[in-house]
């Protein structure tokens, strides 16, 4: 196949250093997190160091400044038996490089562990002020309800460095509302996190009150533990006898958590507002299937929780340059990975992962990559009637609509090939094979390519510019933006309607209802619909009990002997990523995240006016592509997809550097468990990532072959791992946490063995709960098996099928065509005001 080697690009200088490379001192290995939740951290060995004015001891790591990290060093003090007992509490150092923020996680990842801020007090030149916080989702921490004390034991600030030593009792253990977790220190190690903002919080004079916008640098280490353990440690804990509060009182501040629902008066429901079809969720599921469920004539209702996203739809999220525009910055490919910096507004406050709360869900807000399905995913992943041979029509009629591209730019050219023909020439010359990959899906052998998008005339558009356009060209069609599905209504096995409430100002409240043999199909995600589920009554006891033991749903809550007991957040699936970082000096760089405030003129001008150029590609350049499989000692093939983007990751810097990720696919038998709290978001109770020793082998395998295959390309160098640390030790050395590359599948499996008699299956095989007349799902939920590649073409080619199924059961009682309403999306004016969050910086490729 012939490529484009077009030369354009090739001396754009770089903007800017988005990503946080950033350089450990000796030995350590602070890793920046390149996907969500925790990075694939490295142990790193302590540095003793001793306070000169109070004799402490501690344990300390070092983040060295770089252009992104203003740099900080953490220490611990621990009790002389913390080694063998865990200890529940620490003496801390902490010195920031910084005049703005400095945050530590005791547990790793931002969410579902307790937080710790510190900063200098804007009241007091002499003060520095903390604040304990948890999260939950991707939104502005909130006060942490548990007993966690700070006191002071001395202090210091200047113009460009501030530190604190402090005693931080019950911090090692913590009960936010329900949501528990530990830091164990008789493992002889830490599992922490660290996050800096050069910009002061606001309303900061009573830490209760603060905000403060996203970090610029974060990163987690685990920090093994050698000389904190002291004998003098309760003598130490003598010094500590102050509690700085700034100017809170007693009566405290800050917000409640959650998601807003109960902060915002919402739009009445018509009274006499009936649909044959609730859909709820705009992600792919929800859009396809409400657009074929409308065509067949039936009144549809699709509700999404958050506000419109691209434009078309009437979005208005953007960079200054897109003012006066139709465009937002969802429409324009290079923009996407300014999620990771900036996801206000954006992203789901309500889960403790990464998910777009905008209309198109995912769609609206990943890298569109978007590929035509393979055929041993359906054969060897899905129960039958679900079999290759039984989807090929629901994929064509997928690929007609939607064909995809692997040259966005209007202009068919691919720019900025540099960095991407290195790889793709080493591996040809290692003899892989070239290919378009959906021009040939079966090709997932040492295969490589360009990576296909959803992308059409140099926008993103994909199922927002289709499949939602011809639905709502019909009367018999209706949307609502901004509104939160609580709970299906239902009477016994029967739906009757859905409950809303205003996510942000123009949602509605009330209850839905549904028209006489109506029904719903929930599309909210694989983490959103097991949610309502739960609200709803469905899903293993213990998950129902939380809810009705919550201050939220307590109260109306459906009686427990209405109650159906499903494996709803069981079977939770996710490509497991491993990263690798790979230089070359023909490699060039372009500065994406830099184009938000400062695109290069040419470029900004060659989008606005022709839709070419590097911004009609998506952000950082995301390629090339390419496909392996092993088998395991267990007898099983794993698909392995490997993702290239041209920027650096993992202390590694921008320039002439490629990172690399390799997905664990098809076969691999790894999975997890999400669950809800008392505060009534998910979170995932049961790590999904390579818990099976049988997929740890297919990433050492597939990692050696890609070295080897590599090996014969003048002028590389591995940079992470470097070349002296084998693979195996490499992937040895890394902990399983945030492993993720956010393709959630599987908590509501599809399957024949009904869940309520000891089987694993939450839907049959036309998508419907078992146990329930009317309520169906319809999105990446009911994967039973794990895919090769990034989902959205594949729950678009589900959904499909899974209306095709639903229609054929019958018509409703009510059809709805020829309704004589035209078509509304409604929506409010006024984004959700959400301070960005202090956690994860980097993309996970959705």
């Amino acid at each position: 196949m012939k490529r484009n080697r077009d030369e354009k690009g090739s001396t754009r200088p770089p903007l800017r250093t988005p990503d946080p490379p950033f350089r450990i001192e000796k030995d350590q290995a602070l890793i920046p997190s390149p996907h969500l939740q925790p990075a694939l951290a490295q142990s790193s060995a302590a540095v003793a160091y001793t306070d000169a004015d109070t004799g402490i001891t501690f344990d300390t790591w070092t983040v060295a400044p770089t252009s992104s990290a203003a740099g900080l060093t953490f220490g611990v003090a621990l009790p002389e038996d913390a080694l063998t007992s865990d200890a529940s509490e620490f003496i801390g150092y902490l010195s920031c490089n910084n005049p703005g923020w400095c945050g530590l996680s005791l547990g790793g990842s931002m969410n579902s562990n307790l937080l710790l801020m510190a900063y200098p007090s804007p009241d007091n030149a002499t003060e520095i002020l903390t604040s304990f916080r948890f999260s939950s989702g991707y939104a502005m921490p909130t006060l942490y309800g548990g007993n966690a004390t700070l006191t002071q034991i001395s202090s210091t600030v200047n113009d460009t460095n501030f530190s604190l030593l402090f005693r931080c009792e019950n911090c090692l253990a913590w009960d936010n509302e329900g949501v528990t977790g530990s830091a164990s220190t008789s493992n002889g190690r830490l599992v922490l996190g660290w996050a800096q903002g050069t910009e002061a919080p606001t309303s900061a004079s009573c830490p209760d009150d603060l905000a403060v916008v996203q970090h610029e640098a974060q990163s987690i280490w685990v920090g093994i533990l050698d000389s904190a353990p002291s004998a003098d440690y309760t003598t130490w804990t003598d010094l500590a006898t102050e509690a700085v509060r700034g100017t809170c009182d007693d009566s405290g501040g800050g917000d409640d958590g959650g998601d807003g629902d109960d902060d915002v008066t919402g739009i009445p429901v018509p009274s006499n507002a009936t649909y044959d079809y609730i859909v709820v969720g705009s992600g792919p599921g929800g859009m396809v299937t409400a657009d074929r469920l409308s065509e067949a004539g039936h009144k549809v209702l699709l509700i999404e929780k958050g506000p419109p996203s691209i434009g078309r739809w009437g979005g208005t999220l953007k960079p200054t340059w897109l003012e006066g525009t139709e465009l937002t910055r969802f429409d324009v490919p290079g923009l996407c990975n300014e999620i990771w910096v900036d996801s206000a507004g954006i992203a789901c406050p309500d889960n403790d992962q990464m998910a777009g709360c905008v209309l198109g869900g995912g769609t609206a807000v990943n890298s569109g990559l978007w590929w035509k399905p393979y055929s041993k995913d359906f054969d060897e992943g899905f129960p039958e009637e679900w079999k290759y041979e039984s989807m090929t029509g629901s994929i064509d009629k997928v690929f007609e609509r939607i064909p995809g591209t692997t040259h966005p730019s209007t202009d068919g050219v691919l720019y900025l090939e540099e960095g991407p023909n290195v790889i793709i020439d080493g591996l040809v010359a290692s003899g892989w094979k070239e290919t378009d990959f959906n021009e040939e899906p079966e090709e997932k052998y040492r295969s490589v390519g360009h990576s296909p998008y959803m992308f059409s005339d140099g926008q993103r558009n994909g199922l927002m510019a289709t499949y939602l356009v011809s639905a709502n060209g019909r009367t018999n069609f209706e949307m609502w933006v901004n509104t939160t599905v609580r709970r299906v209504v239902r009477e016994g096995s029967t739906a009757t309607g859905v409950e809303v409430q205003p996510f942000v100002t123009g949602g509605y409240e009330g209850t839905v209802q549904l028209s006489e043999g109506g029904r719903v199909v929930l599309s909210a995600g694989a983490f959103g619909t097991p949610k309502i589920l739960f609200r709803s009554g469905i899903g293993p006891e213990a998950q129902l009990n939380v809810v009705k033991n919550s201050a939220l749903d307590g109260a109306t809550m459906i009686n427990e002997t209405d109650w159906i007991n499903l494996p709803v957040g069981e079977n939770l699936m996710d490509h497991p990523n491993t990263e690798i970082v790979v230089q070359h000096p023909d490699i060039v760089f372009y500065d994406f995240y830099g184009a938000w405030d400062d695109p290069i003129e040419a470029d900004k001008n060659s989008y606005l006016n022709n839709r070419t150029g590097p911004l009609a590609q998506a952000a950082p350049n995301v390629n090339p592509v390419f496909f392996d499989q092993v088998k395991g000692p267990d007898g099983i093939t794993r698909q392995l997809q490997y993702q290239a983007r041209v920027e650096g990751s993992h202390g590694v810097a921008d320039g002439h550097t490629i990172t690399i990720s390799q997905y664990v696919g098809r076969g691999q038998t790894s999975r997890g468990k999400l669950s809800i709290n008392s505060g009534l978001n998910t979170v995932v109770s049961t790590l999904p990532w390579l818990t099976d020793e049988n997929d740890v082998d297919a990433v050492v395998q597939g990692l050696q072959r890609v070295r080897q295959s590599l090996a014969n390309v003048t002028g590389l160098t591995w940079a992470y791992p470097t070349s002296n640390t084998s693979i195996s030790d490499y992937v040895a050395s890394l902990p399983l946490t945030g492993r993720g590359s956010n393709h959630w599948m599987g908590s509501c499996k599809m399957g024949t063995d009904d869940g309520r008699t000891s089987g694993t299956a939450v839907v049959d095989l036309d998508t419907k709960v078992y146990g329930m007349d009317n309520l169906f799902v319809v999105d990446a939920s009911i994967f039973p098996g794990m895919i090769s590649t990034n989902p959205s073409a594949y729950i678009t080619s589900v959904a499909e099928r899974a209306a095709e199924r639903i229609l054929a059961l019958g018509t409703t009682e009510s059809g709805g065509a020829g309704e004589n309403e035209k078509p509304r999306c409604k929506r409010g004016k006024n984004r959700r005001h959400a301070a960005r969050h202090a956690g994860s910086h980097h993309a996970g490729r959705l």
